[in-house]
């Protein structure tokens, strides 16, 4: 697939080096675009046009009351993994938005998360297309004992970056 924006270039010439390069030079052009990602420490394990997953690790900065992965953080690592992948066909004359986020969370987390979505050729057709529109995006969250926590759903929007 080929990239139509800024971002996509940048992560096609990434994914083009070695495959150890990917991930911490993916991690390193996230975490300096959404800096609140960044100062989480959401690592980008992969990522290409279909599909993303991305980790954070239980450490303190990110820990609630009890040692787990804080409800806030959980929702940072879908809305990341789901916004980095429509991020790369909203083409550079839009802007994209977060429009909702629905989180069920349904177990403790234990340890490490990581989070993984997908787009299907259809969506991705859709998000390149349409001037302004909207997609739901499901992630999947699981845990080191790969039980999933939270139910994510996001819905990202894209508009144009100047109002008629």
């Amino acid at each position: 697939m080929k990239a139509i924006n800024k971002l996509g270039r940048y992560v096609a010439k990434i994914n083009n080096y070695s495959p150890w390069l990917h991930s911490p030079l993916l991690s390193l052009l996230f975490g300096k675009a959404v800096k609140f990602a960044g100062t989480a420490s959401v690592k980008v394990d992969l990522l290409n046009f279909q599909q993303a997953q991305l980790s954070l690790a239980n450490k303190t900065k990110v820990q609630n009351h009890i040692g787990s992965v804080h409800a806030a953080a959980m929702a940072l690592l879908g809305e990341s993994a789901s916004g980095f992948l429509v991020g790369l066909h909203v083409p550079d004359d839009r802007i994209p938005l977060l429009k909702s986020m629905q989180l069920n969370y349904v177990k403790r987390a234990t340890g490490k998360l990581v989070a993984t979505t997908a787009l299907t050729d259809e969506q991705i057709q859709f998000i390149r297309d349409t001037e302004k529109g909207d997609i739901r995006i499901l992630v999947t969250i699981t845990d080191e004992l790969n039980v999933e926590p939270v139910i994510a759903e996001f819905v990202w929007a894209w508009v144009p970056k100047q109002r008629k």
